[in-house]
This record gives C-alpha cells, structure tokens and sequence, in this order.
C-alpha cells in the first residue's frame, strides 16, 4: 500500500487543481463529504446527537465545514468551534463557512482562553468530537490555544474522529508535535501518511481509513513510491515461483554462524526460522565444544565444529573452514549468539568483507561493526543488517531517543549511504533499501517483546534469501510472516507467553495461506489449525 508524505500529499492537490483543472472545492467536498459517511457508518450515532465539530484556519477546517453540514442534514444536532475569528477564514474554506452560516448552524469563534474557557461545558454535553484543528503540514510544536484545545478533546472522554490526521501529530515521522488528539478514528484523504502508522503515531489514529478523494492517476505516477506498508501481495508471486519438480538444492543451501557458550539456544532459533521458511539445506557453522550440542538438538540441520576461542566463542583462525564453506552455499546468516570476544569481533568482520554471498547480519555481528572503525564500509548491496534501537545506536553512535525520533529517516539515510537493506526492528519495524525506498511492517505485536524472536527472524529472512528472493523481498517477507505468526499467537492466547521456538512452526502454514490468497486471522475455521 502506498503512503506518500505531506509535502508529496500537497503537491499532488496543487498538480490535481492547477493541471487536471478539478477545482479545490471540488476535492474538499469528496473528502469530507466521504469522510462524513464513515463518521456515521463507524460511530452509529443516534439522530439528534451532539457532534461537536472543531476547525482550524487551513482546509482541515473546511473539511470540518463540509462534514459539519453533511451530518446536519442527517439529523445531528452540531456546533462548530472556529479557532479565532470567521474573517481570518480564507480560500476554499471561506466557501464552505459561508455555506454552513447561511444554513442556520451554531458557529463559536473561540479567540482566547476566556472563550475556551466559557465554552468547555459543550465537551461534557457532546456525544461526539470531530478533529479538523491542523492538518498535515505541521512541523512546529503545538502552541497556546491549540494545545488547550487538544488536552481538552483528550480530557473529554468522547469518541474522536480526527480529519485527516490527529491535530499535533507529524505526518512523516509520527512523533507528538507537543501535543496531539488520540482519536478512535481518522479518515485521511488520497494516501495514508507514513506517521500515520509508525508508532507512536499509530497510537493516536485508532482506525485508520483512506478516502480517495479523486487525484488523478497522471498525477500520483509522477512520484516515485518512496514508502509503502507492506502488504502480501509485495512478495506473494516470488514465492509462488518455484516449479513442481523443485528439491532441496533448488531451494538454496544457507550457511549460518552462530552461537557461543550460553548462547547455543540463538543458533539453534536461526537455523529453525530459516528450515521452516523453506530452505532447502542448512548448514550450521558452531564453536567445536557445542558441536555434539547442536547435533542432538537439531536433527534437520547439518553441523559444522569450527575452532574455538578458550571462552567458546568463534576463534580467528577459523577463517579457512568457513572460507570453505562459503563454496556452494547460496546465502549467509551471521551474528546470532556469536558473543563479543574481540578475537571473534575481527574475524566476523573479515567474514563480512570479505564473503561475497547475500547475507543476513544479525546481533553480535552487527555490534562487531560497531566495534570496529571503517567496517561499515565493507558492506554492499548483498547485505542484509536487522538491528534494534540499542544496536542501531552503537553502529551511528547516537542515543537511542535520537532514532526512535525519526526511524524512517534515520533507516532511509543509512541504507543511501552504505549501499544495503537495513531492518530497523521494533513496533512496525522500517525496512530501507540503498534506493531509499522505505517500507514499513504492519504486523506484530508485543508478543514478540521475547529473548530470541530476533533470531527467528533472522532465520525466516536468510532462509528466503536462500531460496531466491533479492534482499528487499526477503527482508519484507521475512519481517511480514515473523509479525503475523505472532498476531496468530496473540489471536488464540493474548500477547504474554509466546517463546521464540513457537514462531518458526507457524511460518509454514502463514506462507502456504498467503499464496492462496487467504488471511487467516479473518478465517476461523483456518485458526484451528494452530490450535
């Protein structure tokens, strides 16, 4: 699904007026006029309720005017809160404001505190609020009688629809401007916004709904897609490619370098993740001292001793049996579990510039990057990073709150510079490739908040990887089916309790029901078969 940013979303409407020739007006009564019906099919407000209606000074509030009318004439009883004086009203706005006050509807020009302050019983009358203070243009904290009327609407305990965007939220990054409205409900117009479903914007829209408003096809084409939310059909076809007469060595030979003393249990989780999402073969390069260890718990998977630091972790002259074992395979994973022994941290550099396979760069392998100047520079479009906020931090050196601030914008500026695809994991993890297209993840949940879910992960997208699908596709697949094996989980058991070696058992049935075109979670009778 396409999301196209705030100045994108602004252009487009300019194009759509001055180009196409549909005036303003236009635009602004499919809009609201829209908007105004999935108000009334989302809320089933009885007639003569009290919608409290507020506007801004920009087209947010004029959608305002517009939807304003639209539920007058169904029977609701509305008041509509002008922030300032109507004379400062300009525009396409000024149509709809004149419309509505020749209509006979109650209109508040709420100009100071006094005002707002007289005006605050109507919160506790209303039965509803409408939002359509600021749009998304916002770039600026929320200030004054804005930010009082937000903290209000929050206050007030009433079902919010927020037009276009929750006033106060940044359409872009989805950070608080401040202060924002948390609604029940947003309507947007042309495109979904990328704030709009990163967190915490996610937090403050509720549902989320798209309203075409009619901007021509002519006019969207002429912008690249730099973001999208993932969706199956992104990656469905790549993996409905394979041939009948397919076996094991068409499916791809991984070559996966995990795991230390103590930490045998994430090379394990890998090397499941990337069975159950159908590599052919596996090959699992181990410490020589949990070699006998992995043998036993993994049976599908072949083993591989390798020489060993005296603290059991991968030692630096190992570099010629994994040199070795680079010969046939298709994909890499590495990281999961490797620990940070500085003669590990050098030799998993080496590995990383050194081996031309696409690869998967996970966990220790990522703080091995960190760790050492100039080894960002070893990767390359073949190159597959999947960090968390904390890892992320370590590689950039910046504090975490810097990145959570922006996640696309850090994600999409790191991907430019080093050439590869980069996971930035958590809620609705970014995914940035080196063209600086961002795709974003709507799966998952806070189940998968468990020691070890990364390396399934990692697992899942190397196993696609080795299969055959390019880096982006493996990432996107990879991060979609991980999320949605745990909405599963969360759908039959709530989100506490799920263990990372639950995931990689479902990722075969949530592959096999996406390429038939079928969502479980909106099939019963399929659940059952995660009982």
């Amino acid at each position: 699904m396409r999301l196209v940013t705030a100045s994108e979303m602004r252009e487009m409407d300019s194009l759509t007026i001055n180009e196409a020739g549909i005036p303003g007006v236009v635009l602004m009564e499919n809009a609201a006029g829209n908007a105004a019906k999935v108000f009334v099919e989302h809320f089933n407000p009885p007639w003569g309720s009290f919608i409290l209606v507020f506007c801004g000074k920009g087209n947010n509030g004029g959608d305002g005017y517009v939807m304003a009318r639209y539920l007058h004439e169904k029977g609701m009883k509305v008041s509509v809160a002008v922030t300032g004086e109507k004379t400062s009203i300009t525009g396409d706005a000024l149509v709809n404001l004149n419309v509505i006050e020749k209509m006979g509807l109650e209109i508040i020009e709420i100009t100071g505190d006094e005002v707002l302050e007289s005006f605050l019983d109507n919160f506790s009358e209303c039965d509803f609020i409408i939002d359509g203070l600021l749009g998304t243009g916002l770039n600026s904290p929320v200030r004054g009688i804005y930010k009082k009327i937000i903290e209000n609407i929050n206050m007030s305990g009433r079902p919010v629809m927020a037009v276009d965007i929750p006033s106060g939220l940044n359409a872009d990054t989805g950070q608080k401007m401040g202060s924002a409205v948390r609604a029940d409900l947003t309507v947007t117009f042309g495109f979904p916004k990328p704030g709009q479903v990163v967190y915490p914007g996610a937090d403050f829209v509720g549902k989320l709904v798209n309203i075409d408003i009619g901007i021509p096809r002519m006019i969207s084409e002429r912008f690249k897609q730099l973001h999208r939310l993932i969706e199956p059909d992104d990656f469905t076809e790549d993996l409905l490619k394979e041939k009948k007469d397919a076996h094991k060595g068409s499916r791809g030979h991984l070559l996966i370098l995990a795991g230390s003393t103590g930490k045998t249990g994430a090379a394990a989780l890998a090397a499941m993740g990337a069975l159950r999402a159908g590599a052919g073969l596996v090959t699992l390069g181990i410490p020589e001292s949990l070699n006998q260890i992995m043998e036993c718990k993994l049976t599908e998977a072949m083993t591989v001793p390798l020489p060993e630091t005296k603290e059991g972790s991968l030692a630096a002259d190992s570099w010629d049996d994994i040199k070795k074992l680079f010969e046939g395979k298709s994909a890499l994973a590495v990281g999961p579990g490797l620990s940070t022994n500085p003669e590990t941290v050098d030799l998993v550099c080496r590995i990383i510039k050194e081996c031309e396979l696409p690869m998967v760069i996970d966990a220790d392998a990522v703080n091995a990057l960190a760790a050492t100047e100039g080894s960002l520079d070893f990767l390359d479009n073949k190159k597959i990073l999947t960090p968390h906020p904390g890892e992320m931090s370590r590689l950039l050196n910046f504090e975490i709150r810097e990145i959570q601030a922006d996640r696309i914008g850090t994600s999409r500026k790191f991907s430019e510079k080093y050439n590869c695809t980069l996971v930035l994991k958590g809620a609705r993890t970014v995914i940035s490739d080196p063209e600086g297209i961002i795709r974003i993840n709507p799966t998952g949940n806070p189940a998968l908040a468990t020691g070890g879910s990364g390396d399934v992960l990692t697992g899942i997208i190397a196993g696609l990887l080795s299969r055959g699908l390019s880096e982006i596709k493996a990432a996107s697949a990879g991060v979609y089916l991980h999320g949605l094996a745990a909405d599963y989980f969360a759908e039959e058991n709530g989100e506490s309790g799920l263990i990372a070696s639950d995931l990689p058992d479902m990722i075969p049935f949530l592959i096999d029901s996406i390429t038939a075109g079928v969502n479980p979670l909106e099939n019963p009778d399929l659940l059952s078969c995660l009982r």
